[in-house]
């Protein structure tokens, strides 16, 4: 049965949108609720916009557009490093607002949820001095001009990440942006805009406009004056947008799921692979779209992987994400909550094995929207938990009998996002990674580089961010003949 929920002793209540370089009224009346998904107490309320606020900020993007466009390589350079300074300095503060808001591990947040933003724009920064803006081919010139007015759409599962993920790129490029945050947790974008006014970039390069994504997200999709819209969210999602943004034959650019798989070979030190496996596939408690959420190991050793797997996972503390100590937090509402729990069910029926876990609340934690974290073994890859994103805190332990079969079985997928091989050479694990069908893959777990272009296969989506892949998103491409 469901708790009730309670308002906590102080919320955070914004009730204008950020537009042309000034807080504004909304034109709506609506007001929706921000929910810690660890107390189920209300703890802020944000205004939703309405496609009258769409078109107020899309005006001022398309009039600031002209002169942005034509600003100088080092003005905007200048704008993206006081962006960094800003977020770095006000680190710690986004850290404890996102494990308030998403729920995510406060140990977590500080290590990756609020270190990558300020990284982004520093990052960008160096790529967009270095970029090939034209090139001679004799008899025509290649010239990359900013594409226009940018429509972004982003999640909630890493909030500040993904908002500076797409807005870095487009203001280096010389393109104006109109953001739709997630309206689940949108508090960290009112930080955002907060540090971009400071920064004083100039009115209208970069707007906010909150709201729910059949409001405000389809109001960007279908805007004539937008002239690409760049989303991260789920295949459902996606897949309206690009129904929607077809009417205009604008660019689209998607990062949707994923159902990664981490392919553990016959040589491979065990171990070490098991247990990063678990962490890439825990992290931010299991809520990540690229998390290696299927463990392919050989089929004589997969019991060895499994108690390896279930001593780590028996190990780890879930319960209140603002302790150092916890490594599991809750999901991020109710509906996820229930809908990871009917996957769990579901496995079960289905004939996998139950090694650690199950769809019981944890104990000592009845109120918040927690799930014990789970693995599975002896899973098929024809189940629905090793076919469908689950996003949540549940491992898949799948044996196979050969290299050709564990490649077989990582790309049996409709999607392609992320991956990881381990091996016991470098050489091994690089000769299979080439064979799968993905956007990025680990290598003897390394880690994550934000200069690596990243985005998927198949139904993962198109299009790439980060790195000067990503930078090259933002461009069209004219040629002088001549």
């Amino acid at each position: 049965m469901a708790t009730e929920i309670k308002q906590a002793d102080s919320i955070s209540v914004h009730e204008k949108h950020y537009i042309n370089g000034m807080w504004v009224e909304s034109e709506g009346t609506e007001r929706l609720d921000v929910i810690n998904p660890a107390t189920e107490e209300v703890i802020g309320r944000i205004c939703s916009g309405t496609p009258a606020d769409v078109d107020k900020a899309v005006a001022a993007a398309r009039s600031a557009f002209e002169s942005w466009s034509q600003t100088s390589l080092d003005e905007r350079a200048g704008y993206l490093l006081a962006i960094a300074d800003e977020l770095e300095a006000r680190q710690e503060e986004i850290a404890e607002l996102i494990a308030r808001e998403v729920g995510a591990p406060i140990s977590f947040c500080r290590m990756a949820q609020v270190t990558d933003p300020p990284a982004i724009f520093r990052e960008t920064a160096e790529i967009m001095k270095n970029f090939r803006y034209e090139k001679d081919e004799a008899k025509w010139l290649n010239i990359r001009e900013p594409i226009g007015v940018v429509g972004s759409i982003t999640p909630w599962n890493y909030p500040m990440h993904l908002m500076c993920g797409k807005s870095a790129p487009a203001i280096a490029s010389g393109c104006t942006i109109v953001l739709k945050p997630t309206e689940v947790k949108p508090l960290t974008s009112f930080v955002l805009a907060e540090i971009i006014d400071n920064a004083g970039l100039p009115a209208g390069v970069w707007n906010m406009v909150n709201g729910t994504g059949a409001s405000v997200g389809e109001a960007i999709v279908q805007h004539p004056d937008i002239d690409m819209v760049h989303f991260t969210g789920s295949l459902r999602a996606g897949r309206r947008i690009s129904e929607v943004a077809a009417r205009t034959v604008k660019r689209v650019a998607l990062e949707m799921g994923g159902k990664s798989a981490c392919v553990i070979l016959g040589d491979a030190d065990l171990e070490a692979a098991v247990k990063d496996g678990l962490q890439d596939c825990y992290a931010n408690t299991g809520q990540t779209c690229c998390a290696h959420t299927r463990m392919l190991v050989p089929r004589d050793r997969h019991d060895e992987a499994v108690n390896i797997a279930r001593a780590a996972v028996e190990s780890l503390q879930t319960g209140d994400p603002t302790e150092d100590t916890t490594n599991i937090g809750p999901l991020i509402s109710a509906t996820q909550r229930d809908q990871v729990r009917s996957y769990i069910e579901k496995g079960i029926d289905e004939g996998a094995t139950l090694v650690t876990g199950g769809a019981e609340p944890p104990d000592g934690l009845a109120r918040g929207y927690y799930v014990r974290p789970t693995v599975f073994s002896n899973v098929s890859n024809e189940m629905t938990i090793a076919q469908e994103e689950i996003f949540g805190p549940v491992l898949c332990i799948i044996p196979y009998d050969s290299e050709e079969d564990a490649v077989r079985i990582a790309n049996d997928s409709i999607y392609g996002l992320g991956g990881g091989v381990w091996a016991g050479s470098q050489e091994h694990a690089e000769a299979v990674a080439r064979r799968l069908r993905t956007g990025q893959v680990r290598i003897n777990g390394a880690p994550g580089n934000l200069m690596a272009p990243f985005g998927g296969f198949k139904q993962s989506g198109n299009g790439r961010e980060y790195g000067k892949h990503g930078y090259s998103e933002y461009f069209e491409i004219k040629s002088l003949q001549r």
